[in-house]
């Protein structure tokens, strides 16, 4: 390819397809060319703009999406247009007790470009966002033109066939997104697992002081005023359209003004307007690594208009009060909007930075809260106070064997295997001596049958005071320390109560903190706030054992025990709620003993010990992995 000099002749966009096919038609003052691209990066070109083009000597004529290459100068240089950026992270999740690898992703980050990218962000804002009253989307049929906002792909009301994507509803025609996909994904996991939204700089921010006095303009107060003008603003020009013509279409004078703002929007800043992952992947450090990669889209390519360099990147986020990844990506909390909105800041270069710094040491309310927003809630239990200790502990199970309950000529058929009334006893534990330290993570395994509940049931029948014989030992004793506060999940015996509260606020009842109930279900696996709201019917057989575990973490326990943990759940979503559960145990410092037949879940949980259950005894594995 020889990069050659051509002049914009115009772009080319279908409004109703603009997100995922374009063209912009070029000159070389000899021929013109029409090239393919996303109407997203077209639009932001000017008649008789000079760039330069470079086309793949096997370009096919006219030219395809990857036959050329695309440039728009800037002062000392070239900047990148065409193809889109992309990166392939490879992340790693390390266990916090080794630092070996406990899960692996291999992750390509790249602006959406194709109509299935937005379909996958339809389905991410409709699985977090919407309700039955509010559509995320809007689908267009090209037969006809027919137009419906939906959640999901609508039939076309005309000729009955699927309808195109056309636009995410509460995004800008400036609007720009990354998508972070999955590599070496299993069949059933999703090709997109997250997605960034990213805009111009708000054209109006106010700041609402926490005695209400209200400061108009502020970042002008802390940033130059050009870094953030002229930005995106396309009410400002109908205003000034109608002005000029009151009588003509709305939706003509809208799409003026669209095209306007456009032309003119040219700012050294950026905002984060929006960040969603896939809610089973939350909790494993996407959301911070997709605003870090995101950081780097804005700077490499100045998004979203490709003009100016950006130094500045702000979002306004109230979620930023209950999850912490725009902090733990560098960015720092300045002040609250008019409306007490939370806004962060993240500076490109070393001047931005300086003034978010400065800011943060002479502004008096600055200065209380150090740039930090997000304060954990959840705090650390009051450890055991001694270990556990299991004394020669015995227990047997009788049962007795009758044929009497059977039609005869079923009891005719078991005799014929000898089988007739009989009293059967089984040794689960015999003299088992057993220690376990506070703060310890115990995960027992074993063939079923084998003894793995009966040793919950022990446990808990010591801590909770239980004495029917199916929580007590036959012989020996189990000793605890007199401050334990268990807490138990043995499905179908032991269950926390959840009556027909919805969940987000049966755990803040619990709690007595939002931001402490959200931590947890987060950390259960239960990040999509749409299912903060259902009632225990509402849930999957999975969603409803996780919210039992965030019930019963809730109770601030310093012994927690858990049989057939994870049962209900995929093996890659076992694996990532286990890492979530067991770094959240041990950060509250809370000593556990959890049953699992699953090998994912025991690499997941890192335990400090594995003890594997069977014959009446308890045999300590030479490692837990």
């Amino acid at each position: 390819m020889i990069p050659g000099e051509v002049r914009v002749i115009a772009p080319i966009i279908e409004r109703w397809r603009y997100r995922w096919f374009g063209r912009l038609a070029v000159s070389d003052g000899t021929h013109e060319l029409v090239l393919p691209m996303t109407g997203s990066v077209a639009q932001w070109f000017q008649p008789d703009e000079r760039v330069l083009l470079a086309l793949a000597s096997d370009a096919s004529h006219p030219p395809d999406f990857q036959d050329f290459q695309l440039w728009r100068p800037v002062e000392h240089g070239l900047l990148p247009v065409w193809p889109l950026w992309q990166e392939e992270v490879r992340y790693e999740r390390r266990s916090p007790l080794t630092g070996a690898p406990l899960a692996t992703y291999r992750l390509l980050f790249r602006e959406a470009a194709r109509e299935t990218d937005f379909l996958a962000i339809v389905e991410l804002e409709q699985s977090h966002y919407a309700s039955e009253h509010e559509k995320v989307a809007r689908w267009t049929c090209p037969e006809d033109g027919s137009i419906l906002d939906a959640n999901t792909r609508p039939l076309c009301p005309a000729c009955h066939r699927p309808m195109r994507f056309s636009e995410i509803l509460g995004s800008t025609r400036a609007s720009r997104f990354l998508v972070a996909e999955l590599l070496d994904r299993q069949s059933y996991e999703p090709a997109i697992v997250g997605y960034v939204r990213i805009d111009p700089p708000l054209p109006i921010m106010h700041r609402r002081l926490p005695d209400g006095t209200l400061v108009r303009h502020i970042r002008r107060l802390v940033f130059p005023a050009d870094w953030l003008e002229p930005t995106y603003w396309p009410e400002r020009h109908v205003r000034l359209l109608r002005e000029r013509e009151p009588y003509r279409d709305p939706d003509e004078l809208w799409a003026l003004a669209e095209e306007q703002a456009l032309a003119q929007c040219d700012t050294q800043a950026a905002r984060i307007a929006r960040v969603v992952i896939h809610p089973d992947y939350r909790g494993e450090g996407l959301g911070h690594t997709l605003v870090s990669t995101a950081l780097r889209w804005i700077s490499e390519r100045r998004i979203p208009e490709m003009r100016r360099p950006k130094v500045l990147v702000e979002t306004v986020a109230m979620m930023a009060r209950y999850n912490p990844f725009f902090e733990r990506a560098g960015f720092r909390y300045l002040w609250d909007t008019a409306s007490g909105r939370p806004v962060l800041f993240f500076g490109l270069t070393p001047d931005a930075q300086a003034r978010i710094e400065q800011f943060i040491a002479t502004d008096p309310v600055a200065r209380q809260h150090r740039g930090q927003l997000y304060r954990p809630a959840l705090r650390t239990a009051e450890s055991l106070a001694a270990p556990i200790r299991f004394h020669h502990v015995r227990k047997v199970y009788r049962r007795t064997l009758d044929l009497h309950h059977l039609a005869p000529e079923l009891q005719a058929v078991l005799r014929a295997f000898g089988v007739e009334r009989r009293v059967i006893e089984t040794v689960v534990l015999r003299r088992l001596d057993l220690t376990i330290e506070p703060g310890e993570l115990i995960v027992l395994v074993g063939a079923s049958g084998t003894g793995k509940t009966t040793l919950l049931r022990l446990l808990w029948g010591a801590a909770s005071g239980k004495r029917s014989p199916r929580f007590t030992p036959d012989g020996g004793r189990i000793e605890l320390p007199v401050n334990t506060t268990a807490a138990a999940f043995l499905p179908g015996e032991v269950e926390p109560a959840w009556g027909r509260e919805p969940l987000l606020q049966r755990i803040v009842a619990a709690t007595g903190d939002a931001v402490a109930a959200m931590e947890l279900l987060n950390a259960v696996g239960l990040s999509d706030a749409v299912l903060w709201r259902a009632r225990p019917h509402e849930l999957s057989t999975g969603q409803r054992e996780r919210a039992r575990l965030a019930l019963l973490l809730a109770e601030s326990p310093n012994l927690v025990l858990l049989d057939e943990f994870a049962a209900h759940l995929d093996p890659a979503l076992a694996g990532r709620v286990a890492r979530k559960v067991g770094t959240l145990l041990r950060r509250l410092a809370i000593t556990a003993v959890i049953a699992t037949h699953r090998p994912e879940v025991v690499s997941a949980l890192q335990p400090d010990r594995l003890l594997v259950v069977g014959y009446g005894g308890v045999v300590e594995a030479s490692s837990p992995q």
